[in-house]
């Protein structure tokens, strides 16, 4: 459990727990942004493993690219037969 056994969470909670509701709240609010934080920067890790993968591709030749105009040409025709 993150490094603290049971007995540790469960003092924790229950010392929360008995905060007046603003502070509980705040400490709600402080660990959602906490949680938020890593999630932003898991995903701009991914993020950049992608870039860094699709890149790869293109300049090994893997990849075929085409150009944004084509792409949003073929677009507009498929929303038009919907």
């Amino acid at each position: 459990m993150g490094g603290i056994n049971i007995g540790e969470f469960e003092k924790i909670a229950s010392e929360a727990l008995a905060l007046r509701n603003l502070n509980r709240a705040e400490l709600a609010e402080l660990l959602i942004h906490s949680i938020e934080e890593k999630e932003d920067d898991e995903n701009k890790l991914a993020w950049i493993n992608e870039i860094q993968r699709r890149d790869q591709e293109i300049r090994l030749g893997a990849s075929v690219t085409k150009p944004a105009s084509e792409v949003l040409k073929a677009r507009e025709k498929l929303r038009c037969t919907k």
